[in-house]
């Protein structure tokens, strides 16, 4: 079972309302609820305050929050976009009926909640003012040490502000993006290291940085994309480079295009293995040795070999775990 909640609180009874954060949880609700082949993935509950009408209260977040992390899933995920505060004592997420800093639900008793949740994977992520707070030890005094299976990640520091750009939180925009295939690996898998990666390649050197804390075994996928490349194809990586360190001697039966070559001799067998270096090439697996295009290393007689990237792939495809 995977299961999400998403929040979004534009509507403050004493605080200036906000413009983008029920959008934000929406779109990041889209994006979670369904993979790229329109498969389900996350049964995703959302909680929005758009008007005095449908205030969200301390204890209604606190109530939501818990009843997501107390199931035995297989992951769990708590989204928030909306003001957040910080004092001496650390930082809180901003319910509508908010007077000052520390009315609203703290981040401290967030991460208690995680800490005893029966969730294989705990992930959180906050669009917030300050939201860096959660991940630092010191004001989190109870809980300094992350449960197993547990990531944040958190729009900005604690002593930053979280930033909009045209009616959308700057972090979520980029989350959504990175959703949706942005931060993919060659498999369609997002994962939240790599949606961590992604934003932060994304930002300039001057925007909010946004922070990432885990410990976890290994990264979960939190949406399946259409992958770039059909997973036979990727799985020849081992069959066309017997040793992932060793180049491929290329010549003038491999390319099709044979106007600017010493020989007219075709070889289907070279031409179709060919084409699949072609696409390699196009996922930064495999370059030419001594020219800058593959055309002219077939051309000219040179070689090809696997990038860093593509000698990972050649080692799980040899493990056997793709």
């Amino acid at each position: 079972m995977r299961k999400a909640l998403c929040v979004g609180i534009d509507s403050y009874q004493n605080a200036s309302d906000l413009h983008g954060c029920v959008n934000d949880a929406n779109a990041v609700k889209s994006a979670l609820e369904r993979n790229g082949d329109g498969t389900l993935n996350f049964d995703v509950k959302l909680l929005c305050a758009t008007s005095e009408a449908s205030y969200i209260s301390r204890g209604q977040l606190k109530d939501a929050i818990e009843n997501l992390f107390q199931s035995e899933t297989e992951i769990s995920v708590f989204y928030y976009s909306g003001h957040g505060s910080f004092d001496t004592s650390g930082g809180y997420l901003c319910t509508s009926e908010i007077n000052r800093a520390d009315d609203g639900l703290s981040l401290n008793d967030i991460m208690g909640i995680v800490a005893r949740s029966k969730a294989q994977n705990k992930i959180v992520i906050l669009d917030s003012c300050f939201s860096g707070a959660i991940a630092n030890p010191t004001e989190m005094s109870n809980y300094s040490l992350l449960k197993d299976g547990t990531t944040i990640l958190a729009a900005c520091g604690e002593s930053e502000y979280a930033t909009e750009k045209n009616g959308q939180g700057v972090f979520t925009s980029l989350l959504v993006e990175a959703l949706y295939g942005g931060a993919m690996n060659l498999l369609g898998e997002v994962s939240p290291g790599s949606i961590y990666s992604y934003i932060d390649r994304s930002l300039g050197a001057w925007e909010q940085r946004p922070v990432f804390k885990a410990n976890i075994k290994s990264f979960v996928s939190l949406r399946k994309n259409m992958p770039p490349i059909q997973i036979a194809e990727l799985r020849r990586l081992t069959e066309i480079f017997p040793n992932p360190y060793d180049e491929l001697a290329l010549d003038p039966t491999f390319e099709h295009d044979k106007h600017e070559a010493d020989t007219q001799e075709v070889n289907k067998v070279n031409e179709e293995v060919f084409s699949v270096l072609q696409r390699y090439v196009k996922l930064n697996l495999v370059v030419p040795v001594g020219e800058d295009h593959m055309y002219y290393a077939a051309i000219n007689r040179k070689s090809c070999k696997l990038t860093a990237q593509g000698q990972h792939y050649w080692s799980l495809v040899h493990k056997n775990t793709i």
